[in-house]
């Protein structure tokens, strides 16, 4: 079956056939370090290394860039604010989001571009959209002219009368146009600048990314992918910079863009100050439970964020993850013959399988996906009771291991449900607590060398101490 993926470009699902043969070029919007990683960040960045898993699962080899905007108004603004550099507060930042990822089993991502990086590049491709008569400067900032490049506003689809009207761009005078955005921006008191042809200064935000896939991946690539907030108008942009740069079309053969997390039906967003950090998520489930809730919608589909559905969802992880404890604690004192509830959970494996693949396939549906193991999971629960033989209890136990790869679940032990593990180290932490109280500081390392001995790590924060299984 072909793999389908829904271009906005086309707003159509389309086959996917990659630029060169089974190689695939992706890259995706990445963050901009101004402050903690949330939920709504999660659900991108998991959405897309789901996305690149199962490509890599259907034997794609997949070059997979994410660019971190290190330099930014945003940035700029908060360090004047913090009184912190603007280089450290990113590095403070990324490291915290880096660290979420890993938490979250985001693994996927071949190189994470930072936009400091790329200044020559920045510079070149500025240059030479000056040079095609795209860009013009003013004042030491140069800005690209909208009206020179006829296909602006193919992937918002907004009409070019709402587009003149500036909706989401900078008010500036100077422009010829309201729509014009800045390629480079002149140098200001207190901001980070670089050398350029037009005077000191740093890159806009739009060029960065172009100047990061065209060094990697050329003129042209396969996949690009972010929330669907930035379709306009930094998607917009990066298409118009590129496109009047290198002279070839299209850019990007498939635009995806990812739902809104939302809260109390509106989209989660700093802007709007109704941000839930991932900690404050992980502080109430596992990552594996926030990463299941996660890709428990198909990533097109909104996700109403509450810690009550937080709650349904390690309900629901526990029905998936006792069923592996109990087929990996029956393995090896059952029979090596075959027994009466094999052939029901054969069927059930192949059924499961075949629908796994047809969702995924389906534009990554993560939810019809775990929808086939739900089923499966009932199908072993019946069979187990039945009886089960070593070998098809193994090929369960090794669907997983696949499905597993894919979703970027199922490592959790299983065996232990997920409200008891809970439970253990949380009574350890209170008695380690209660020996540090006492002073009694011998105890209190023996405790946290045993539950780092168990993979279970230990901080103390200015919280409180927070566990974490490595």
């Amino acid at each position: 079956m072909a793999l389908h993926i829904y271009n906005t470009l086309s707003r159509t699902k389309e086959d996917f056939t990659p630029l060169r043969g089974k190689r695939v070029n992706m890259f995706v919007c990445g963050i901009t370090p101004y402050d903690y990683t949330h939920v709504g960040h999660a659900r991108t960045y998991v959405t897309f290394d789901v996305v690149a898993r199962y490509l890599r699962h259907r034997g794609y080899s997949v070059f997979y860039v994410q660019n971190v905007t290190d330099v930014d108004d945003r940035i700029v603004t908060r360090s004047a604010e913090s009184g912190t550099s603007w280089d450290e507060l990113g590095n403070t930042f990324l490291e915290d989001y880096l660290e979420t990822m890993r938490r979250l089993r985001v693994s996927s991502v071949n190189l994470y571009a930072r936009a400091t990086e790329y200044i020559p590049e920045i510079i070149e491709q500025v240059s030479g959209l000056v040079e095609k008569g795209f860009a013009y400067q003013v004042d030491g900032d140069v800005f690209y002219e909208v009206d020179r490049y006829p296909s602006w506003g193919q992937l918002s689809r907004v009409k070019q009368e709402k587009l003149r009207a500036g909706a989401r761009v900078e008010v500036d005078e100077r422009k010829r146009d309201p729509r014009d955005f800045a390629l480079w921006k002149a140098k200001k008191p207190g901001e980070p600048t670089w050398d350029s042809p037009w005077g000191p200064g740093r890159p806009g935000w739009h060029i960065e990314d172009t100047a990061i896939t065209i060094t990697h991946f050329g003129p042209q690539y396969d996949i690009h992918g972010a929330a669907t907030d930035l379709i306009f108008p930094h998607h917009e942009a990066e298409i118009a910079q590129a496109e009047a740069f290198t002279g070839v079309t299209p850019f990007v053969k498939y635009w995806m863009h990812g739902g809104f997390v939302v809260t109390k039906g509106e989209r989660m967003g700093k802007s709007l100050g109704n941000i839930v950090p991932v900690q404050d998520a992980l502080d109430r489930v596992e990552p594996e439970v926030l990463r299941f809730f996660l890709v428990n919608t198909q990533y097109r589909g909104p996700i109403d964020f509450t810690f009550e559905a937080l709650d349904e969802a390690q309900s629901a992880y526990a029905r998936l993850t006792e069923a592996l404890g109990r087929a990996r604690g029956e393995r090896e004192d059952a029979s090596k013959g075959k027994s009466p509830g094999d052939a029901e959970l054969r069927k059930a494996l192949k059924n499961a399988t075949q629908a796994f693949h047809q969702a995924m396939d389906d534009d990554f549906n993560t939810r019809d996906a775990l929808g086939a193991l739900f089923q499966l999971t009932t199908a072993f629960n019946t069979a187990v009771e039945r009886g089960l033989s070593q070998t098809v209890l193994q090929a369960y136990l090794d669907a997983f291991d696949v499905y597993g790869r894919v979703l970027g679940l199922f490592r959790t032990p299983t065996g232990v449900s997920s409200d008891l593990l809970q439970g253990l180290v949380r009574l350890l932490v209170g008695l380690r607590e209660a020996a540090r109280e006492k002073g009694d500081f011998e105890t209190s390392d023996r405790v946290r060398k045993a539950l780092g001995d168990l993979g279970i790590e230990l901080q103390d924060t200015s919280k409180g101490p927070r566990w974490r299984l490595t």
